[in-house]
């Protein structure tokens, strides 16, 4: 349970760092945090044992976690290209 909340505090805080790398404009702050989360949790799953790049755990954890948060917000933007195209048409 402590390992869960953990990842959702990391992961807002990714979400903040992946909507300033994308540049998403998702439109509020509030969506940066859940796509953090998500994104946090998918980075804890994909690269939690192969992204030790310092021996920080802390800051581990945040580069993983950014790292998905970044996948989560490329695929929520191309998603958003993508629909936005088809209603000009």
């Amino acid at each position: 349970m402590q390992e869960i909340l953990i990842i959702c505090l990391i992961g807002a805080i990714a979400g903040w760092i992946a909507g300033a790398i994308v540049n998403a404009d998702s439109g509020s702050f509030l969506l940066d945090i859940v796509i953090g989360i998500i994104g946090g949790y998918l980075g804890y799953r994909l690269f939690g044992h192969m992204l030790n790049i310092t021996s920080n755990v802390w800051v581990n954890m945040v580069i993983t976690a950014s790292a998905g948060a970044v996948i989560v917000a490329l695929l929520l933007k191309m998603v958003r290209m993508l629909f936005s195209d088809r209603r000009a048409i």
